[in-house]
């Protein structure tokens, strides 16, 4: 009896490379955004855990954090989803010349992201050394900081990468749809952040 495995259907028209869930890099980059959600709740208990232990927040005699920074940051977020949005319908569609515009400027805004948050960072009213308060402040805005960092380098190596010679595959078009997918991420998580660091302490 042979022991050579009998195929029964052909696959060989199969696609190679496909959008969505058929794509191995789809579910990597949704686990990844998994554990990375499970490590913002992670610091997320942490902050109303030690907001717990004080009478006041931010313990005096620290006040709460400046608001402009933060919120402009929020705002530009927030817009970015326009871009976002027509740069992955465009890779849907496989319009390599709409990605090539759209990258860029999902590039420009992401570097210009990176510039508020250092302003941020200064208006937040204390270092993370000072107090506890300071720490799990500052491990917030610099864990959402490293996404946005990664986020950005990862555009701006598409945005080269889909003005080369096979820049027009579709393999390079499922690339784009995932970062425009992580991106979401990116934006959503920093919504419960903002509100944690800006509006929690003039509440309580």
């Amino acid at each position: 009896m042979s022991l050579e495995p009998q195929f029964t259907e052909d696959v060989s028209e199969l696609p190679n490379d496909v959008f969505g869930p058929g794509s191995l890099t789809w579910w990597g980059t949704l686990a990844f955004m998994v554990i990375e959600g499970a490590g913002f709740g992670l610091a997320i208990a942490a902050y109303f855990f030690l907001m717990n232990q004080e009478q006041t927040w931010p313990p005096a005699p620290f006040k709460d954090p400046n608001l402009i920074a933060g919120t402009l940051f929020t705002l530009v977020m927030l817009l970015s989803e326009i871009p976002n949005t027509m740069t992955k319908k465009a890779a849907l569609a496989q319009d390599t010349g709409k990605v090539r515009t759209l990258l860029p400027l999902m590039g420009l805004i992401g570097l210009v992201l990176l510039i508020i948050r250092g302003f941020e960072f200064q208006s937040l009213n204390i270092h993370w050394y000072e107090n506890a308060y300071g720490s799990i402040v500052w491990a917030l805005l610099f864990l959402h900081t490293t996404h946005i960092a990664t986020d950005w380098a990862d555009t701006v190596v598409l945005a080269f990468l889909v003005r080369t010679p096979l820049g027009y595959q579709k393999r390079r078009m499922i690339d784009v749809d995932e970062n425009a997918m992580y991106w979401r991420f990116v934006w959503l998580i920093w919504l419960p952040i903002y509100f944690m660091i800006y509006w929690v302490p003039r509440w309580v």
